[in-house]
């Protein structure tokens, strides 16, 4: 049996970045895949701690909040940094893309047909943080030398970005090359090419 199990509905939406990660990981995992209809009877909801998929299962060990799953799998596969210093500057890192990704969020699931000319427009101040972060940083990674799970997280937003305005990243090389590189890593480039990632919308509203 696979060491995970990711229970979620048909979408890559809150486990997009985590896929990746276990992908890159080389690790494997079971997916349990619910439908709306069963969602909404209410059973399974009432045994998650904060009402909210996803659930993700690591042996006896059951988490739910996409990104403290994503914190359980970098401590447990060198994706933390190298020190305690390192690790908060993940972490902060992380909680800049957590801001993005609800923007993202908000736009598709509540003023998709009326904002999303605005979003687009506006989008190059918030990609502006992560350019100057990266670039800074000089490695091709948001902190530190190696890939962290911030880094999968990012990498996830900016993947659905690129979806909602193919340019976006055209005036931002340093992310543009992150995301080629990124993607380009064998382990990602599988996933990311396999039937099982294209064959599930980014978002569960017919939006991407």
């Amino acid at each position: 049996m696979p060491p995970y199990t990711i229970t979620y509905f048909a979408v890559r939406g809150r486990c997009g970045a985590m896929r990746i990660m276990l992908a890159d990981q080389d690790q494997t995992w079971k997916e349990n895949v619910v439908t709306f209809d069963d969602w909404v009877k209410g059973d399974l909801k009432a045994t998650c701690v904060f009402g909210q998929l996803p659930k993700f299962e690591d042996g006896d060990l059951a988490l739910y909040q996409s990104n403290a799953i994503l914190r359980h799998l970098g401590r447990n596969h060198g994706a933390y940094g190298n020190d305690n210093r390192e690790a908060s500057l993940i972490d902060m890192m992380n909680d800049g893309v957590e801001d993005l990704r609800l923007k993202y969020v908000k736009l598709i699931y509540q003023e998709y047909d009326s904002g999303k000319e605005a979003y687009i427009k506006d989008l190059p101040n918030h990609l502006s943080k992560f350019e100057a972060a990266m670039a800074k940083n000089n490695t091709g990674f948001l902190v530190g030398n190696k890939v962290s799970f911030a880094d999968y997280s990012l990498l996830d937003v900016l993947l659905n970005h690129l979806v909602l305005s193919p340019t976006c990243l055209d005036t931002f090389p340093t992310l543009k090359s992150f995301v080629e590189k990124m993607s380009a890593r064998p382990k990602i480039k599988a996933f990311l090419d396999s039937d099982a990632h294209k064959q599930l919308p980014i978002n569960g509203n017919g939006k991407q």
